[in-house]
């Protein structure tokens, strides 16, 4: 028994130094090429990394023969007729030579173009929200790894106050929840100009954010009352971390569905609504896309299989009586 509970803690420990990497890692990594973006000035194609908590430009300095951002952010965007066509422009420009191309500002001028909402604009309450998210999970995995009842529930509980002190500080007293709501209103005004509208979305990402932070405390109270109560319910304390790349790629390709089936006028080009690719090689336009995972992804997995096989171990051991 005693074996066993120090595998069960080295995987929780593993899985636990995983977990704080996994928040900081790119996750995921999306690329757009096309003839326009030739490989020389272009080697990764107009790439983007998804982490918890956002999308980062994934282009490398290609040196000679790279265009820079500024280029096009110098471009008059209020007149449709002089701004930048990612689509139809020729390769004019291409040799300017820069280091810094920031493919999220392009990857959102091209969606522009075909009615696309801004990259941001998209998880605006699980991006700000994933730290404390990953808090709550690694206090349930360190509450896992104890033997005793007492120590488990001392855990929990010490563990679930401070996330919450954390969580109301952050976003209510320190006012992170509101800067973030204006951020996002800002970025959905970057292409999209009906204020109107997007004083409903900020308000929605506020009322919503809201209703997520004080139900985290409240699955926190149901987690506590579970474990003190139901003896096999301290199995889901390795379980629901364990499911974390499962939980990344509904939520991503959900929001994918999102964006591509809500196509705004505002496009230059019209496309029908489709899925874009979740996974593997797809096509839209001229455009080919491409989907992966990236070494983050290799984090998730690597929590996956700790807390499974910590979870099977003392799955046995509640069987046998020999963990309270």
């Amino acid at each position: 028994m005693e074996k066993q509970n120090k595998i069960v803690g080295g995987l929780s420990l593993i899985a636990l130094v995983a977990l704080i990497a996994a928040y900081f890692a790119p996750i995921w990594w999306v690329s757009l090429t096309a003839p326009n973006y030739p490989p020389d000035a272009f080697p990764d194609g107009i790439r983007i990394h998804f982490h918890f908590d956002g999308v980062y430009n994934g282009c490398t300095a290609a040196g000679k023969g790279t265009r820079m951002a500024g280029e096009i952010i110098q471009k008059d965007l209020s007149h449709e007729d002089e701004r930048y066509n990612p689509i139809t422009d020729s390769k004019k420009d291409l040799n300017k030579g820069a280091e810094g191309l920031d493919c999220v500002h392009e990857m959102n001028t091209i969606n522009h173009y075909v009615g696309m909402y801004p990259i941001a604009t998209g998880a605006p309450v699980e991006k700000p929200l994933a730290k404390f998210f990953f808090g709550f999970f690694a206090v349930m995995m360190l509450a896992f790894a104890t033997t005793t009842k007492k120590a488990r529930l001392t855990t929990l509980g010490a563990g679930f106050a401070g996330v919450a002190a954390w969580m109301l500080i952050d976003q209510f007293a320190l006012g992170h929840l509101e800067s973030h709501v204006q951020a996002y209103m800002q970025e959905s005004g970057t292409f999209f100009k009906d204020m109107e509208r997007i004083k409903v979305w900020g308000d929605n990402v506020r009322n919503i954010s809201t209703v997520v932070i004080f139900g985290l405390i409240a699955v926190m109270g149901v987690v506590i009352a579970g474990v003190a109560k139901i003896r096999p319910f301290q199995l889901l304390l390795a379980l629901v971390p364990a499911l974390l790349p499962v939980f990344f790629v509904i939520t991503y390709a959900g929001w994918l569905w999102f964006f591509g089936h809500n196509m705004h006028p505002w496009g230059a080009f019209t496309v029908k609504p489709f899925m874009p690719t979740v996974f593997g090689e797809g096509k839209v336009a001229q455009f080919s896309t491409f989907s992966y995972p990236y070494w983050g992804y290799g984090l998730l997995v690597i929590i996956f299989v700790c807390m499974m096989l910590a979870l099977l171990i003392r799955r046995k051991q509640l069987r046998e009586g020999q963990v309270e």
